[in-house]
C-alpha cells in the first residue's frame, strides 16, 4: 500500500497558504493547516478540504519559537504520519516606511517572524526527512518574494531583506542536503492579490501598480499554489536550489 503523503503549510490560514493548503488537500496529500492567531480562518480552510474528503488538521503556533515548532511538528508526526512536503509560508510586513524611520523592535520582529522561523521549521523537517537521520526524503518549499530582488524601497527593505535571506537558506541548504534525499526550492511572488497589503497599510496596492507589471494584472494566490505544488510533487524531480519567479514579468 503506498504511503499517504504529507504536507505541513505554515501560515495557511489565509492566502497563498490557504490556497496551496487545498490544492495539495485535492491532489491527495493529508495537510496540516498552521496558524498564529486566526484559528476560524484556519478552520474555514480545514471544512473546505475536509468537504473535499481531504485529511486536515489546523495547529495553532508561532512559527518564530523553537518550542512551538517542536510542538507543531510532534503534532504532525502523531496525527498525520510521516512529513513529506514542508511549506514555509509565513510572513509578516508592517506598514509602509522608509529605512530611517524603522526601528530595531520593527526590524527584529520581521526577521524573527520571516527568518527564523523558516531556519527552525526547516531544521525540524531535515531531521524527519533526510535519509541521514533515518528518513525517507522529502521536499522543502520556500515562499520568498519578489522584493529580494527589487529591494522594495521606500515601502519595506526590511521585509525585502528577510525574503532575500530566505533565497539564501533555499541555496545553502538545497546544496546541504542534496545527497540525502530532499529537495529545497522557492518561490517569488510578485505583486499578489493577498491580504498582506492591508497589513502594509494599503489594501489596493496592487491595483495602483499593476500598471507596472508587464502583464497588466496583478497574480491570484491559486496561481502561486500551483508553482508551490510543482515543486513539493514529483513533477520537479531533478530541481533543487532553483527559484520560480511568479511576477508577470516585472
Amino acid at each position: 500500500m503506498k504511503q499517504e503523503k504529507v504536507a505541513l503549510i505554515t501560515g495557511a490560514s489565509r492566502g497563498i497558504g490557504a490556497e496551496t493548503a487545498k490544492l495539495l488537500a485535492s491532489k491527495g496529500y493529508a495537510v496540516c493547516v498552521n496558524y498564529r492567531t486566526d484559528h476560524d480562518a484556519a478552520e474555514k480552510v480545514a471544512d473546505e478540504i475536509r468537504a473535499m474528503g481531504g485529511r486536515c488538521i489546523t495547529a495553532q503556533a508561532d512559527v518564530s519559537q523553537a518550542d512551538d515548532v517542536e510542538a507543531l511538528f510532534a503534532r504532525v508526526d502523531q496525527e498525520l504520519g510521516t512529513l513529506t512536503v514542508l511549506v514555509n509560508n509565513a510572513a509578516i510586513l508592517q506598514s509602509q516606511c522608509r529605512l530611517d524611520e524603522m526601528t530595531a523592535e520593527r526590524v527584529n520582529h520581521i526577521l524573527s517572524v520571516n527568518v527564523t522561523s523558516c531556519f527552525l521549521c526547516c531544521k525540524a523537517a531535515v531531521l524527519r526527512m533526510s535519509t541521514r537521520h533515518g528518513g525517507q526524503g522529502g521536499t522543502i518549499v520556500n515562499v520568498s518574494s519578489g522584493a529580494a530582488r527589487s529591494g522594495s524601497p521606500n515601502e519595506y527593505i526590511d521585509y525585502a531583506a528577510s525574503k532575500g535571506a530566505m533565497d539564501t537558506l533555499t541555496k545553502g541548504l538545497s546544496l546541504e542536503v542534496a545527497a540525502e534525499g530532499i529537495r529545497v526550492n522557492g518561490v517569488r511572488p510578485g505583486l499578489i492579490y493577498t491580504e498582506m497589503h492591508a497589513s502594509g497599510g494599503e489594501p489596493g496596492r496592487v491595483d495602483r501598480l499593476k500598471s507596472k507589471i508587464p502583464m497588466q494584472r496583478g497574480g491570484e494566490a491559486h496561481e502561486i499554489a500551483e508553482a508551490i505544488y510543482w515543486l513539493a510533487s514529483e513533477k520537479s524531480s531533478f530541481s533543487t536550489g532553483s527559484f520560480i519567479d511568479l511576477a508577470g514579468g516585472l
